[in-house]
């Protein structure tokens, strides 16, 4: 015997098996599936009042899990060496029609027709992948901390609960693929029974991740309005305090327009990163008008405003008290006082002037009282040559021209000392009112998951 004959021998002894196998498999479904005692139209039930339970699980991977139990497909592995299962086209065998009650594009069937497992118990089990587009409806109040909740119903289009009980056995996301927006917290599955039909119920338990929002949206703003808590602390007259507002301002436009084109249009809510946009662009406003009536403030003078006594009492005594600041004018009484104190010393600095007119009254009185005929007033006083009344009167001019200028560049520097004290109250008042509206702005959707009663 040669080689080819050797090796064509052995290729039919390896056949030979796989031949009967498949024989018995042939011979299985001609006999379960003969038009004679099966069809696929007809419920797998022995009477017509039973009822045929249908396991439905939910794989997170685009995967339905279906399987039931009919009884017209069950055979006697003894009968059919010992062959434990087959897999028949589905569209041979008899389906509930479960379909997604709650979809969003119409189409209720699957989007492929695999095969369905039989085993030798009758036990039918098909996995049909499929895509299901669903709507649900979004809260956006606590966006980009929002969790949403989506829910998919399933139900059998033509069969009630008395013909066909859907059991719920959960959902399996083992396989399931991260995705970069939504993290899935849950998928809780309940079964609902109404009067004439059963539904399997998963809600879809979504959990938005901030990450992208917190680093391009939010962050940005909180930076910015930071800086314009920082207006408060440039000079009045720098000129710069009213257009650095103006700039953030228009910069928060901006941010809103973008959240405008990212989160769902609804008018159902605010969501969380607008209402905290709305709360700096009127911060910022705010601020702006602050500016503008400070800067009026600081180029205040004698001749335009009087300050009242309250605004002096406040702003040039209380508050500089209470900062360890000295007030406009304190240092110049303190040298007056000095130069006054040093004058004291001086013999007949403080006295009367011999020369003057108290003087001369005072001389008038004393003879009066000594019994003395009274000093007549002197009329021999020798009389200013023209000339010299003039250089006189212009030393007065002068003289006067120089104290109200004195005057008027005190009272300027009041002005501008009270808008220092108000600007330094705007920027610890604006910085604890950005501190506190961001704590109550952000808490909030922690607040309600912790503390939302039930």
């Amino acid at each position: 015997m040669d080689g080819r004959t050797f090796l064509g021998l052995w290729a039919v002894c390896l056949a030979v098996p796989g031949a009967f196998g498949a024989a018995s498999e042939e011979r299985l479904v001609r006999q379960l599936f003969n038009e004679s005692r099966y069809s696929p139209d007809v419920r797998p039930v022995v009477a017509p009042a039973d009822v045929l339970p249908v396991n439905f699980k939910l794989l997170v991977i685009q995967v339905i899990a279906v399987s039931w139990v009919d009884y017209r497909l069950a055979w006697n592995k003894e009968d059919f060496d010992h062959i434990p299962s087959i897999r028949v086209p589905a569209e041979s065998v008899w389906k509930p029609d479960i379909v997604l009650l709650n979809n969003k594009d119409g189409q209720y069937d699957v989007a492929l027709y695999t095969k369905a497992i039989i085993s030798n118990e009758g036990f039918v089990y098909w996995l049909p992948p499929s895509i299901f587009t669903s709507e649900c409806s979004i809260n956006v109040r606590h966006f980009p901390f929002d969790k949403q909740n989506c829910t998919l119903q399933f139900s059998s289009w033509t069969y009630n609960k008395r013909e066909v009980d859907l059991v719920s056995l959960g959902f399996v996301y083992d396989d399931f693929k991260e995705s970069g927006e939504w993290q899935i917290v849950d998928i809780p599955s309940r079964r609902v029974e109404t009067e004439d039909s059963v539904f399997v119920i998963y809600d879809f338990m979504l959990a938005r991740k901030p990450l992208f929002y917190i680093v391009n949206m939010i962050v940005p703003i909180i930076l910015l309005t930071l800086l314009s808590i920082l207006v408060f602390y440039l000079p009045v007259d720098c000129g710069e305090k009213v257009g650095l507002c103006i700039n953030i301002l228009l910069a928060l436009v901006v941010f809103l327009l973008l959240i405008a084109d990212i989160i769902p249009a609804t008018s159902m809510d605010i969501p969380l990163i607008g209402r905290y946009l709305m709360f700096t662009m009127i911060f910022v406003t705010v601020e702006t008008v602050t500016s503008i009536y400070v800067s009026n403030i600081h180029f205040r003078g004698a001749s335009t405003h009087v300050m009242s006594p309250w605004i002096r009492y406040i702003f040039l005594k209380l508050l500089p008290r209470l900062m360890k600041v000295p007030a406009p004018g304190e240092e110049q009484e303190e040298e007056e006082s000095t130069k006054e104190s040093a004058n004291g010393h001086l013999p007949g600095a403080n006295g009367p002037n011999p020369w003057g007119a108290d003087a001369i009254e005072l001389r008038r009185r004393r003879d009066a009282a000594d019994g003395r005929p009274p000093v007549p007033p002197r009329t021999d006083r020798p009389q200013l040559s023209p000339d010299l009344r003039e250089a006189v009167g212009q030393a007065t001019t002068v003289s006067d021209h120089f104290r109200d200028g004195d005057t008027d560049a005190a009272v300027s520097d009041e002005w501008k000392f009270v808008a220092t004290m108000v600007d330094w109250i705007c920027l610890r008042l604006f910085a604890l009112a950005l501190l506190a509206g961001s704590v109550v702005l952000f808490a909030e959707p922690w607040y309600e998951q912790s503390f939302r009663p039930g």
